[in-house]
């Protein structure tokens, strides 16, 4: 029987999902008949009265696995009930469950791909930890580290030891090119010598933290004023306007795929960012824009939105929103499964699980 897979990290909003996405397309098409599950959920969502998890029954979904009753694909689900419960004191034996249920969608599969939830040590307060999963199930984990300022180093080090020959290897995800010479020359064979090893380094695509120009009003809690057939447009980054026109001018040139955060009374700066065709104006202070600039938005067909929130406030919303936008475009799946396909030793993965 082929060895299962663990995709976890070592924080949430990793790239899991990429991951788990990723392997399983490119081992169907090599014709693997693959299973998934989700053991531990955390976005609940109701199907058929049934309560399951969002994200494993999108992943399921895209996999093209049929239907699954969710409680099997996710046996258990974090509500806010549930941490109380366990936070009570009341946290019953879940192990059971989640054996019963992989052992059920593994028995008709070559292979088992586990997706997890959170970090590695998520759910530890209920001994549903990843650590404690991985052991339970005989699986072998894969661990993602997304970039964040450094590498978590320390802590891939630290699952090393607690997993032990059940760490297949880890994933080192969202290296930009300035950090790519460092983390080989350097990181990489530190983490080799500590026994750790890096399956893959996969470099920063914009693509992947990109947003649709209608899903990020809905995000910031405003509203598309103008140019509304053109919300279907991407944003990659975004750019402050608050400084002066000059200066704003040179960054811009710099970042020409920015949404523009600017002041609603900042005609001037909008304009600039208008004519040099910047995916979508994102105006704050509830302050809608004058005539001037909403016809040359018509014209150029560059959406603005109109948000409540000050500048600063918007940005730091802005930041997490591009850090944490789910997976869900068609687009934003085909090149994540092509990035995990060309940046991992897929063939050693695929020796891990005897498939």
């Amino acid at each position: 029987m082929a060895t299962g897979i663990y995709v976890g990290a070592t924080a949430g909003y990793s790239g899991k999902n990429m991951v788990v996405m990723g392997l399983a397309l490119r081992l169907q098409k090599e014709g693997v008949n693959v299973g998934y599950m989700k053991p531990v959920g955390a976005v609940p969502v109701e199907q058929d009265g049934r309560l399951g998890d969002e994200d494993a029954l999108f992943v399921n979904k895209v996999l093209g696995l049929g239907e699954q009753d969710p409680s099997l694909l996710t046996p258990v689900v974090v509500t806010h009930d549930f941490k109380v419960r366990a936070f009570s004191g009341e946290c019953e034996d879940l192990m059971p469950r989640i054996e019963a249920a992989y052992s059920t969608l593994s028995a008709s599969r070559d292979a088992m791909i586990v997706g997890g939830s959170g970090s590695m040590f998520s759910g530890r307060y209920c001994d549903l930890d990843a650590v404690a999963i991985v052991k339970k199930l005989g699986l072998k984990a894969i661990v993602i580290d997304r970039l964040d300022k450094e590498i978590n180093y320390d802590q891939l080090v630290v699952l090393g030891d607690l997993l032990g020959d059940s760490l297949a290897g880890v994933i080192l995800n969202d290296i930009p090119p300035n950090f790519t010479n460092e983390v080989e020359s350097l990181v990489r064979p530190f983490l080799e010598r500590s026994g750790v090893k890096v399956l893959g380094v996969i470099p920063r695509d914009p693509l992947m933290g990109a947003i649709r120009v209608g899903d990020l009003a809905e995000r910031l809690g405003g509203k598309v004023v103008s140019a509304h057939a053109k919300a279907e447009k991407v944003v990659e980054n975004f750019l402050i306007g608050t400084m002066q026109v000059e200066n704003f001018m040179t960054h811009f040139r710099k970042n020409k795929n920015s949404a523009i955060i600017v002041g609603g009374d900042r005609s001037d700066v909008q304009l600039v960012a208008l004519e040099g065709n910047c995916p979508c104006l994102v105006l704050t202070g509830n302050l809608y824009p004058n005539d001037i600039i909403l016809t040359r938005s018509e014209v150029l067909n560059i959406p603005i939105i109109v948000v409540r929130d000050d500048t600063y406030t918007v940005a730091k919303k802005m930041e997490a929103i591009l850090v944490r936008h789910k997976l869900r475009d068609v687009i934003k799946i085909k090149q994540g499964a092509q990035i995990v396909s060309t940046n991992i030793d897929f063939d050693y993965v695929r020796g891990v699980m005897g498939v």
